[in-house]
């Protein structure tokens, strides 16, 4: 075998060997078990859907919290149970309707144009209101928080909202403590976020809220999302015109 053989031999075996070595340590990293094992009885999430929901306000945070499907157990709500059509189009079936729905441990109130006419249905904003009250942890996306706001549950506690529709979700509220420039913000039991997109990320931090840091990037990392962990980062404030 000449020289130049061998040293050619020697590279081809160098490079498979750094191919598997990286491909073992990928491996590691993005494995399928959550690095905290499940404890105790599942956690009940439910989602509400109304006519008009924004597709992403509802799937975004549902995908992230689906990936802790040993520990978390998701139900769609409405006025009534049987589809629902959103806003873009496609509809999704809600498992319960007001009046039959689970105990939740989570509530989740979504955005979309559906909530300009909701704001106007007595039954449907007492029963959020009822069950926004019993529930230990409410989190809103995009205009959802002017749903919120319009139950008077959230008079002096601090909330944000789309910064699109920032004229009409704050009008819902005006004891409600709004905050223009946020990602999402938590006081208590609240949590709310922006606009569409900004509901991912509230919903990786309520995961690491319950559930710690390591479990939020385990989904993050599952789902190939890169997660905005700093929720005062908010440049669509600015860009509607909004101050801090």
């Amino acid at each position: 075998m000449t020289t130049d053989t061998s040293r050619r031999a020697l590279l081809i075996a160098a490079a498979a060997l750094s191919t598997l070595t990286v491909s073992s340590g990928a491996a590691a990293q993005l494995s399928l078990k959550p690095p905290v094992p499940p404890s105790g009885p599942k956690t009940i999430l439910g989602m509400v859907v109304f006519d008009g929901f924004e597709l992403l306000d509802v799937f975004g945070p549902l995908e992230m919290f689906g990936m802790l499907k040993d520990r978390i157990e998701i139900v769609m709500i409405a006025q009534k149970a049987g589809p629902v059509k959103s806003g873009a189009g496609p509809a999704t079936i809600a498992d319960f309707g007001f009046a039959d729905a689970p105990k939740l441990d989570i509530l989740m109130i979504p955005g979309g144009m559906g909530t300009r006419r909701e704001v106007h249905n007595p039954a449907f904003m007492a029963a959020i209101k009822d069950i926004a009250q019993a529930t230990p942890q409410v989190a809103t996306i995009c205009t959802g928080s002017g749903l919120l706001a319009k139950t008077g549950l959230i008079g002096g506690v601090k909330a944000t909202s789309n910064k699109m529709a920032w004229k009409w979700a704050t009008a819902q509220g005006a004891k409600v403590m709004w905050v223009p420039q946020a990602r999402w913000v938590e006081d208590g039991k609240y949590i709310s976020s922006s606009g569409i997109s900004a509901g991912t990320d509230m919903a990786l931090a309520l995961i690491a809220k319950l559930y710690g840091k390591d479990m939020a990037h385990w989904v993050a990392h599952r789902a190939e999302y890169r997660w905005n962990e700093d929720a005062t980062d908010d440049p669509f404030a600015a860009m509607n015109g909004l101050g801090s």
